[in-house]
């Protein structure tokens, strides 16, 4: 069996969570969207099951999916509906809904449901990405109120830059959210993962946590006791060795400046392992550091053994997780590890804890 997997460790997942929830100090939503993080949506949403507040996901699919699986707590849906038809299923399943835009507002006015539902209205504070305006929400706030297919309403925003502690960004989007519904009842949700570990003026009633779950710090300099949750890791699958001035794998970008023993590691672009990656990305060989050379293709790559004389075939490689923090990795390749998280695929996911 090829030897490539990714181990999933459950029990890292809670403590994440556990950890989330008590500096935010009041209930949590688990966000399990693109299918956990890439980690298993229905395999996390069980293991959270008997502790977590509630799970948001990013459309009605996702949803259905779990309930599928049996996951009963509240599950909101973070674009809300694209369509009228959405919300029988919506009402059907006790769902939440975001609401951000004026097409939305229409479809609960116009549309008969079986039970009214509970919508999360969304205000516009500075992302400029979806949500009304602050002069809007007490019109929409109303409308919606007086609207019979609507049960309750939860006033939300989500912030730009919560990851850059030195902007005030985030703190004019708090003051911008709270002068827009001062005057409004109803529970508050503002802290992303990045405002619950860093933004304690924005801890409110639901807090929304995603990628620290998963235990990818998304702060600078992190020191905030999370877990990493997945261990991408293969085996050494053949070595060779190459001379003085010899180029290694596509374009040769890597040419040897001393004999250098090459490890073929059994992992690629493929799999989820970013291509863009250069020369000296780090990963863990056998448990001791080494480093990728050579350029990452399809199903393959390469790294460097020359200091590591018992590596062999069959020792153990891991890509990001324990050893190697995923975000050092997403650095190299200039990226986000949101983005390298999502993109694992093809192989094995292995659930421990």
């Amino acid at each position: 069996m090829r030897p490539a997997r990714a181990q999933i460790d459950l029990a890292a997942l809670r403590h994440n969570y556990r950890l989330a929830r008590e500096r935010h100090g009041a209930r949590a939503l688990a966000v399990v969207k693109a299918n956990a993080y890439g980690h298993g949506a229905v395999h996390c949403a069980l293991a959270l099951a008997a502790e977590a507040d509630g799970f948001a996901v990013a459309f009605l699919e996702e949803a259905l999916v779990l309930r599928a699986a049996g996951i009963r707590q509240p599950l909101l849906l973070l674009e809300g509906v694209f369509e009228a038809a959405e919300l029988a299923e919506v009402a059907r399943e006790g769902l939440w809904i975001v609401v951000h835009h004026e097409d939305q507002v229409r479809m609960l006015e116009t549309t008969p449901m079986a039970a009214p539902i509970h919508v999360w209205l969304k205000v516009n504070t500075g992302m400029n990405r979806a949500g009304f305006a602050p002069a809007e929400v007490g019109t929409v706030w109303a409308r919606l109120k007086a609207c019979r297919q609507v049960a309750d309403i939860t006033l939300m925003t989500h912030f730009a830059r919560a990851d850059e502690p030195q902007v005030i960004t985030t703190a004019d989007q708090i003051e911008c959210f709270q002068e827009a519904t001062a005057n409004l009842p109803g529970a508050r949700s503002l802290a992303n993962s990045s405002a619950i570990l860093g933004w304690p003026d924005a801890r409110r009633d639901w807090a929304r946590p995603g990628i620290l779950l998963y235990g990818a710090d998304p702060m600078p300099a992190p020191d905030n006791g999370l877990k990493p949750v997945m261990t991408l890791e293969s085996a050494v699958m053949a070595v060779r060795e190459i001379a003085v001035g010899e180029a290694l794998g596509y374009g040769g970008r890597f040419v040897a400046q001393t004999p250098t023993r090459v490890g073929l590691v059994a992992m690629g672009y493929a799999d989820g392992y970013p291509r863009t990656v250069p020369d000296g990305t780090p990963v863990s060989v056998g448990g001791k550091p080494s480093r990728i050379i050579g350029r990452v293709s399809m199903d393959m790559l390469t790294v460097d053994l020359s200091a590591l004389p018992t590596a062999n075939i069959g020792t153990r490689v891991e890509l990001w997780g324990t050893e190697v923090p995923v975000n050092r990795v997403a650095a190299a390749a200039g990226t986000i590890a949101y983005e390298l998280l999502c993109n694992v695929k093809r192989v094995r996911l292995e659930y421990i804890g």
